[in-house]
């Protein structure tokens, strides 16, 4: 793991204010997506280059954008 990765204690701490619904995203995807934008704002990189690992860089920046 990385710095720019949250720790499973931050992902403890964030899970109960992440928007889970009955037909939104999949707890873990969401929090993959989470953790995408927490590295982009640690690393300031463009995100067009963010790993593969966090969801495709589309999905997270509208993640960010919510």
């Amino acid at each position: 793991m990385t710095r720019a990765q949250l720790t499973d204690a931050e992902g403890e701490f964030t899970g109960p204010y992440l928007p889970v619904g009955r037909r939104g995203p999949h707890p873990d995807r969401l929090r993959q997506q989470v953790k995408g934008v927490i590295r982009q704002f640690r690393t300031g990189g463009q995100w067009r280059e963010m790993p593969t690992e966090f969801g495709a860089w589309p999905t997270v920046h509208n993640r960010f954008r919510q």
